[in-house]
């Protein structure tokens, strides 16, 4: 390991950097729209095997197999929850294709590709092939939206990446637990009984686990603010137990019993799993900071051109074979299934899992186990960088790119939401309008603005809008409740700083003010739905105005004194006005409400 400074890292030190590392790492990706794993994979060569300042094995010591069993176990558990059956129902036939033929199939020819080119034996292969089998849904979500495919495509591949997670998970860990039998048994019979009995044991406990659960949950036996610390020590309880009774079966448990929960329809089941998902992203950066500090030079140095070789078979071989059999024969037109085959992302849950694996391996005694870390390293960084530059030209190749600019989501249909939404569409931003009230919409149907006819957080829309090609919300129903509602819920995908609702009526009361961590921010000038709506019959109107160096902003200020500015795009894209003036330069577009020229007309 890497030993290139004399002494080691005070445990206290080593967590607090392998925290700071993950989780800078992070925002440092967002901050330069990088991905976040390159950026983490870098970190943790830099200060493990090429610096030496931090060695896990030697500054955490024996701790560290357990911290990264029980992180693997949790990431499971969440992935696990991840998968509601319902929705996999409900799901396009190409979604249910890649899922149940195509799953078996990436298996079998990651498995030979590991064999035949990276030179694994069959045992490390099997395991690690079960593996290779997740496509990153934590990757394929930022290349979605930064690529902005048409939405068949869209679903289809990010479907695939949270429906194979746990599928993945699950192969390879069935195939571990085969290697292990087979390993400790003495004979064909022990084996095969060692084998039933281990999977038994595991489906129980996490049947048993979950059911439990659900049914506490359920009857109000624990109360609102100790489910999620419940959750988390019964899947520790779970996995230990697990383990306890047969070696290396609690990651099976544990990923049965997060099945289980996802499809009990609990309704606090949302905010559980938004919070596993945040515990997730912190186990999944600190095993990566740690998994990549661990590698010492000489396994770098195994990468050789039979890594180069296995990386290509993956990406140009092994995938576009899985989802071309896959989809054949399926209404998908042949340019998405061509698109589809091309793309395949792993992520860090494929590094953590095939980290923990490889390490379990070697230490009985399978050599190849050992260099399943590195190759994943491999496949990670390479098909992420290759798919983060090569998406978006392939899909403008195919015709399979959506919008361009991000676009924007109005929540309610009305007179001034239809002018607003005119407008945007005039500075070629897309914009949909949804309402569950159909006559709301037809405005915005004769003035060929595109509409969703339901409740936007419904599953139909979930399932009905390709919400990855949008980038902002603006809640503006008459119902103050409803668009705090709105606001709250989609603020952690869309981002707090990209949700906003019109002013609510009674903000300014004591009695009435909701807290700062409901709703989003102010849209609208400050004015409440009806003001605004009694303004566009008044005879306001929703206007354009470029700025350009002889006419800034103050001079259109000036010109405008009672417009309210509403949202300006440009060089920096759409950028929606909550409070002060914007910083504008020449090019920059003013979308405005604007007074009539002789005053107000009465309606």
């Amino acid at each position: 390991m890497a030993t290139g400074v004399e002494g080691a890292l005070p445990p206290i030190a080593a967590f607090a950097l392998v925290g700071a590392l993950g989780v800078g790492a992070q925002w440092l990706a967002w901050r330069l729209r990088l991905p976040a794993i390159v950026l983490m994979l870098i970190a943790g060569l830099l200060v493990g095997p090429v610096l030496g300042v931090f060695d896990p094995a030697r500054d955490i010591g024996a701790l560290m197999g357990p911290m990264v069993a029980i992180a693997v176990a949790i990431i499971l558990f969440e992935g696990g929850l991840t998968l509601n059956l319902h929705s996999l129902r409900d799901a396009a036939g190409g979604v249910r294709r890649l899922v149940v033929i195509g799953a078996p199939l990436g298996w079998l020819s990651s498995a030979l590709a590991l064999h035949y080119v990276a030179g694994l034996g069959w045992e490390a292969s099997a395991v690690f092939g079960g593996i290779m089998i997740v496509t990153g849904p934590t990757v394929i979500a930022p290349l979605l939206r930064q690529a902005r495919l048409s939405r068949r495509p869209a679903q289809l591949l990010q479907w695939e990446a949270i429906v194979n997670d746990p599928v993945g998970a699950l192969a390879a860990v069935l195939a571990f637990e085969v290697v292990v039998v087979l390993d400790t048994a003495l004979t064909v019979n022990e084996a095969i009984l060692a084998m039933i009995v281990g999977i038994v044991l595991a489906l129980v406990l996490g049947l048993l686990g979950g059911w439990g659960l659900s049914a506490v949950f359920r009857r109000a036996w624990v109360p609102e603010y100790m489910k999620v610390p419940v959750l988390f020590a019964s899947t520790l309880a779970v996995f230990a137990l697990s383990d306890l009774v047969l070696h290396e079966s609690g990651l099976l448990a544990v990923t049965v019993m997060g099945l289980f929960i996802a499809n009990a329809n609990l309704p606090s089941y949302a905010e559980m799993r938004r919070f596993k998902e945040h515990a997730t992203i912190l186990l999944v950066s600190g095993v990566f900071i740690l998994l990549a500090a661990n590698m010492d030079l000489e396994t770098l140095r195994t990468l050789d051109w039979r890594t180069a070789a296995f990386v290509a078979v993956v990406v140009l071989v092994a995938r576009p074979v899985t989802v071309l059999i896959s989809l054949a024969f399926s209404p998908v037109p042949w340019r998405e299934r061509l698109l589809v085959a091309l793309t395949g992302p792993r992520g860090v849950v494929l590094v953590a899992v095939a980290g923990l694996f490889g390490e379990r391996l070697a230490a009985m005694g399978i050599e190849d186990g050992a260099r399943i870390a590195p190759l994943a390293f491999a496949l990670v960084a390479a098909t992420v960088v290759l798919h983060g530059f090569a998406l978006m030209p392939l899909a403008r190749f195919l015709g399979l790119a959506g919008a361009e600019t991000p676009g924007v989501i109005v929540v309610g249909g009305s007179r001034f939401t239809t002018a607003f939404a005119e407008a945007l569409q005039k500075v070629e931003v897309p914009v949909l309008i949804a309402d569950p009230n159909r006559a709301r919409l037809r405005r915005a149907r004769e003035a060929g603005v595109d509409t969703f006819y339901g409740d936007i957080l419904s599953e139909a829309a979930e399932h009905s809008v390709e919400l990855v090609s949008y980038a902002t919300i603006l809640a503006t129903t008459d119902n103050d409740a409803y668009n705090t509602l709105v606001a709250t819920d989609l603020a952690p995908e869309f981002g707090r700083e990209n949700v906003f609702q019109l002013k609510r009526a009674k903000q300014t009361s004591q009695r009435h003010a909701l807290p700062p961590t409901l709703g989003g921010r102010v849209f609208g000038g400050g004015l409440g739905f009806y003001d605004l709506n009694s303004r566009m019959t008044e005879g306001w109107r929703i206007r354009t105005t470029r700025l350009s160096g002889d006419f800034t902003l103050e001079d259109w200020r000036e010109q405008s004194p009672e417009a309210i500015l509403l949202a300006r795009t440009g060089p920096g894209g759409l950028r929606i006005v909550s409070g002060e003036d914007p910083r504008t330069q020449p090019g920059t577009v003013l979308i405005s409400l604007v007074p009539p020229p002789d005053g107000p007309k009465p309606g």
